[in-house]
């Protein structure tokens, strides 16, 4: 039997943009949807962070979810075993008040859960482990030294991974907590990494821009063979458009409609040219633009430091910047505050 392994589909992000559903679901009807019936997939395992917000739920965003996702999925017949995550419980210190919980109740076909739990699917053990915190703790590990289940999965913060392609945590348990496993797949981390029997599966798609060229997808778990393997998500949002003098009336612009695009600034020997170019660009209909002027750095950086910051975004700016900093407190939990006030600000755009 073989089930579809899913996380962080974060319903209602970027502030609950309609931009980001229709894109959102460009991945369910033309991949996830579609393969799940190709391969007579009927179960699905939610790894966490299925809403976004974990204070509130936006109506609009909770009737997407439901008529998009939900509604689609119980139609189809198919099973979905929901593993609360950080993002989905409303407090930081228990699992007990959740968004999945309280918003999917009608939903005779949808488990979740809030405290780790062993599921028997298809003969096979499992065990499912939700988002770790103060109040479950001591019951979580305690339960994982007495399961005999094989594999493993969750919602669980290690450190030693990578959160996006910049960053590697460097707080979070410790992943030989979980070696009497053949196999552990988490959510949290939004990148695609393993070591070992640790597998972080990734997040269906892209939502920030530290997401831009990182493969995206789900992941289809065997429960005969114990194999697994990613079904990726051709659909990007995230562009880099580098202009190197770059003809404004052979260049395609219409294949970056809806998108967000940031054009690097490379050589520009003509302005007026270059005015046409990006006046192409906001005609095309696209969602968003940036410009950066690389040759602002010239004479301070060499070549390779431009390209460098080029291909860097501004988390993994700020990172660096607390990494090279002299200052007497600790690196890691100012990163991790970083993220977290980086990614309530990119809500409020």
């Amino acid at each position: 039997m073989k089930i579809a392994l899913i996380t962080d589909q974060h319903f209602g992000a970027r502030k609950n943009s309609k931009l980001f559903h229709d894109f959102f679901l460009k991945f369910y009807n033309d991949v996830f949807f579609p393969t799940l019936k190709e391969e007579g997939i009927t179960t699905i395992v939610d790894m966490g962070d299925t809403f976004d917000n974990r204070t509130g739920i936006n109506f609009s965003s909770l009737k997407w979810a439901k008529d998009n996702y939900y509604d689609v999925l119980e139609s189809m017949g198919c099973k979905v075993h929901t593993i609360v995550g950080n993002h989905t419980a409303f407090y930081k210190n228990t699992n007990n008040v959740n968004a999945v919980d309280l918003l999917l109740r009608e939903y005779k076909n949808v488990e979740v859960y809030s405290e780790p739990s062993e599921v028997t699917i298809d003969g096979l053990k499992l065990m499912f482990i939700p988002w770790i915190n103060k109040e479950n703790e001591e019951t979580t590990f305690k339960l994982l030294k007495k399961t005999t289940s094989k594999i493993a999965m969750g919602h669980l913060e290690l450190r030693g991974f990578a959160a996006n392609k910049q960053c590697i945590m460097e707080h979070g348990h410790e992943s030989k907590l979980f070696k009497k496993f053949t196999k552990v797949f988490s959510g949290h981390y939004h990148t695609r990494s393993n070591d070992q029997n640790i597998h972080y599966t990734g997040n269906a798609y892209e939502i920030y821009w530290n997401d831009v060229n990182d493969v995206r997808g789900f992941t289809i778990f065997d429960t005969e063979t114990l194999e697994h393997r990613f079904v990726n998500n051709p659909y990007s949002i995230f562009h880099h458009v580098y202009y190197e003098d770059t003809d404004y009336k052979t260049f395609d612009f219409s294949k970056y409609q809806d998108m967000i695009v940031k054009v690097i600034v490379r050589k520009k020997s003509n302005n007026k040219n270059f005015e046409k170019f990006i006046d192409k660009f906001y005609s095309a209909n696209i969602a968003d633009l940036k410009i950066v002027e690389s040759q602002d750095f010239n004479g301070w950086y060499s070549k390779d430091q431009i390209e460098e910051i080029e291909s860097e975004n501004t988390l993994s700016l700020l990172n660096k910047y607390i990494q090279e900093s002299e200052i007497d407190l600790d690196k890691s939990e100012l990163s991790k505050i970083i993220k977290e006030v980086y990614q309530e600000a990119c809500e409020m755009i």
